[in-house]
């Protein structure tokens, strides 16, 4: 096995006469003698890890980088018992996880998430699993939010943070588990369209972008409003999963949920959508089919925040999920009873409830009624 190994480098100022000499082992990044700040380096797994010194005296720097070798070669296993590094704690963890076939796009999740741990902590000198701790974590959190704005998004994280802990404590490298505070996520508010907010967003779409793009992203906006998708399942959406028996429907899987669905969209959306498809075999609007769906999305969602903010101002609360809620409002206005709303959408009833409660009509109409009965009985014994 490949035992990694702690070097000291310079990074010197940018008028450091020594940042260039001549080759040889005190040459460059290696010379010791100057005053430029000391720093330590190491490959593990493929990566490559940098950490400060907090010093320009190389025999600090030794001593500091001969501490991060006996954590490295595995010298201080002798005094501290047996240890499981952080890097091969997260290797195990994944394969468990393969194991429970969760689907790739998870594992990728727990992967890119857990190589943040492991960098972050790696950068302070901890490697190992018993230094997982509460303080630490806390710390490492704390970046998290430039890295991922949305507080529904931390949460998930944390989730899949914890996972990890509890592993790792299961298999006996941690004592307890560390308790993070809990992330309180900002619930969007419901926010749909009217009918003349909907003809106005449709003929910014076109206004945006130049021929054929605006063409394809009026197509998507019309796709997300009659169909109900999210914006994930609407850019993924495959040629075949449009079919037409009596009527044109959308018949495809939630990716968030993995709940199937079927929904009827007018003749004029579904020929909207198939006039504009962009030549590739297999998606509607997935240019390519390949490369990373997560940047598909995000494009995606960058076309469609562009032509809100176009349409209602740059501080705007709409949101390209204002189409989904567009949807299932109209539904319930409609008559739809909530748990055929929530089939259509692929959600459970209790999610749409927590959304859509208040925006159906009988059942306002009905505690309008209990209400004004309980004034007739105060009524009646008053007199």
């Amino acid at each position: 096995m490949f035992t990694p190994t702690a070097v000291i480098f310079v990074r010197h100022h940018v008028d450091c006469p020594h940042a260039k000499e001549p080759t040889g082992p005190n040459a460059g990044e290696f010379f010791k003698s100057c005053g430029c700040r000391k720093w330590i380096r190491w490959s593990q797994n493929g990566v490559q890890h940098r950490v400060s010194a907090k010093t320009s005296v190389w025999a600090e720097a030794e001593t500091l980088c001969k501490k991060y070798n006996e954590k490295l070669t595995g010298h201080l296993l002798v005094q501290n018992g047996d240890r499981k590094t952080i890097s091969n704690a997260i290797d195990l963890f994944l394969l468990d996880k393969e194991a429970q076939e969760i689907d790739a796009e998870g594992i990728k999740k727990y992967r890119r998430e857990l190589a943040r741990l492991q960098t972050y902590f790696a950068k302070i000198g901890k490697l190992y699993t018993d230094e997982l701790d509460k303080a630490t974590l806390t710390e490492f959190r704390g970046s998290w939010k430039a890295e991922y704005p949305s507080t529904q998004t931390r949460q998930k994280v944390q989730e899949r943070l914890r996972a990890f802990l509890k592993f790792c404590h299961q298999c006996g490298w941690l004592k307890i588990v560390p308790q993070l505070s809990k992330i309180q996520v900002d619930e969007p508010p419901t926010m749909p369209l009217d009918e003349a907010q909907y003809a106005k967003l449709l003929k910014t779409s076109l206004a945006v972008f130049p021929a054929p793009k605006a063409a394809r992203v009026h197509a998507l906006i019309q796709l997300m409003k009659h169909s109900g998708l999210a914006i994930r399942d609407a850019v993924t959406l495959e040629r075949g999963e449009i079919i037409k028996d009596k009527h044109y429907r959308v018949v495809t899987s939630r990716q968030k949920t993995g709940t199937d669905v079927s929904v009827v969209i007018p003749p004029a959306v579904a020929n909207e959508v198939l006039t504009v498809l962009n030549g590739n075999p297999k998606y509607v609007f997935w240019n390519s089919g390949s490369g990373k769906e997560q940047s598909l999305v995000t494009n995606w969602q960058h076309d469609l925040r562009t032509v809100f903010r176009t349409a209602f101002g740059q501080d705007t609360d709409f949101t390209p999920h204002c189409l989904r809620d567009t949807f299932a409002v109209n539904l319930l206005n409609s008559g739809a009873p909530m748990e055929e709303v929530a089939r259509a959408l692929g959600n459970s009833i209790r999610v749409c409830e927590k959304h859509y409660a208040k925006w159906v009509k009988s059942r306002q109409d009905r505690l309008d009624s209990f209400v004004v009965a309980s004034w007739q009985v105060l009524i009646r014994k008053a007199g």
